[in-house]
């Protein structure tokens, strides 16, 4: 599906919760759940400053579908995100039935800047969602707002070196 204008309103969104993030000294990941009509029900950043590396927003949004939407519902929503789930957040997205996820920048796109930064892997494989949840509807990256995610995830790896 081609990406709307719509899309990338909510994605800008999601870029902002990352910038939030990494003012707060987090990682920089920001992610928004809109329903089938168009309305957002839940918008979260990462927390995973704490040391609890599951406090991912794309993980507290299948946490919170699970909890508050039906199935059908679920499966109507779009899950906005300013980077590509990483495989727990799919699994998770996968498990509680969410629709759409479109992203501002994929993990090949991260990965390929952590490789070019001299920054060494993280702990878990970045796989495409589609990897882990082959029926998934993704759609992404979008260029511009990549670009202000590799901006954000620089700073981020500058401020540790």
């Amino acid at each position: 599906m081609p990406i709307s204008e719509t899309d990338v309103r909510h994605l800008r969104r999601c870029v902002q919760f990352a910038a939030e993030a990494l003012a707060d000294g987090d990682e920089p990941f920001g992610s928004v759940l809109v329903d089938g009509a168009g309305d957002v029900l839940f918008e979260d950043r990462n927390r995973v400053k704490g040391g609890d590396q599951t406090r991912h927003p794309e993980f507290e949004i299948a946490r919170w579908a699970a909890a508050n939407m039906s199935l059908a519902d679920r499966a109507a929503a779009t899950v906005y995100t300013s980077g590509e789930h990483c495989p727990m957040c799919a699994a998770a997205h996968g498990w509680v039935g969410l629709g759409r996820i479109v992203y501002a920048a994929s993990s090949a796109q991260l990965q390929g800047w952590l490789r070019e930064w001299g920054v060494p892997p993280a702990p878990v494989a970045a796989l495409p969602v589609t990897e882990i949840v082959p029926g998934a509807r993704v759609d992404g990256p979008v260029d511009e707002l990549a670009a202000e995610v590799r901006s954000l995830q620089r700073q981020r790896f500058a401020r540790t070196r």
